[in-house]
């Protein structure tokens, strides 16, 4: 259980996080989302002891990470790909690490082959591409067999047999029953994997809930209907105070009604129905719809492009 409790991080004058609080329980992947500039990367590093709060903090079960003796073994965390010295090879970087907590040189052999690394293992970092030191990293959360694990932007570079690879090793990890906290701007990806959510805006929480309650929220839902007869059933649903959007003569999107009842009244009337299906929208709706007052650089239509 990853607990954080009233967060508060100043810069001089500019709040990047603010009085944040949320769980994050084990045995599921949760996303960690908000807009850039939202606080997701400053409360992490809080979260880690890279930066320390001005008021609150976090807890890896009762202990802040600080405390952890042996980290790799508890806590895997990537922040950032990038922070590897650039003159060492995949291999030797992962040893230091692996040394450091005690960790035998056969694991970076077994996590070099899990990340798919093993034949360019030898080779210098600066060598590598974005993907690869990304698969690198991932190689150093898993390198202690971490009951918890904490990622920002782990498919960052990847391709996507990469995406879906990182997509399954953090379910199977969830499914051991371990802690997955995982922040991304792939909300594709995020609905197709995570359990809950953890949204933030300006330095603070805007909602904690499961992605079905937070699309069902948030998203747009309405009812799709073909039939030869989707005027009729379009002005049967009007006349009830539903609304009707004819999309072609055949085909009508309704919203104020269920799907049960659009079924029932075609029933009645002896209208052939070619398709009923309630349509909701995506995660990305739903967040853009939660987070649209929070938004740091709200982009504008644009307008008169050839």
């Amino acid at each position: 259980m990853i607990t954080v409790a009233d967060l508060t991080k100043r810069f001089g004058r500019t709040t990047a996080v603010d009085h944040l609080s949320f769980q994050v329980r084990p045995g599921t992947v949760t996303g960690f989302l908000g807009p850039n500039g939202s606080g997701k990367s400053t409360t992490m590093r809080c979260m880690l002891g890279l930066d320390r709060p001005d008021t609150g903090g976090a807890s890896f079960g009762d202990r802040s990470y600080r405390q952890l003796s042996s980290p790799l073994h508890e806590v895997g965390a990537l922040l950032d790909a990038g922070y590897v010295h650039p003159g060492r090879s995949g291999r030797n970087h992962l040893r230091w690490l692996a040394a450091s907590n005690g960790l035998s040189k056969s694991r970076v052999d077994e996590v070099l082959g899990l990340v798919g690394l093993e034949t360019v293992g030898g080779r210098r970092v600066k060598t590598y591409s974005l993907g690869m030191r990304q698969r690198l990293g991932l190689a150093g959360v898993l390198l202690g067999d971490p009951h918890t694990v904490v990622l920002d932007e782990p498919a960052n570079g990847l391709d996507p047999e990469g995406i879906r690879w990182i997509r399954d090793v953090l379910l199977h990890l969830a499914s051991q029953g371990r802690t997955v906290l995982v922040s991304s701007h792939l909300l594709s990806e995020m609905a197709q994997m995570a359990n809950d959510l953890v949204v933030i805006g300006q330095g603070r929480l805007i909602e904690q809930c499961s992605v079905e309650q937070f699309v069902a929220r948030h998203a747009d839902q309405w009812v799709r209907v073909k039939s030869p007869a989707a005027d009729a059933i379009a002005r049967a649903v009007t006349s009830r105070g539903a609304i009707a959007n004819m999309v072609d003569a055949t085909t009508v999107e309704l919203r104020g009604v269920s799907a049960v009842e659009v079924g029932e009244l075609a029933a009645r009337d002896g209208i052939v129905l070619h398709e009923l299906s309630p349509q909701t929208g995506s995660l990305e709706d739903a967040f853009l719809e939660a987070t649209a007052a929070a938004q740091q650089f709200a982009s504008q239509p644009m307008q008169g492009l050839s």
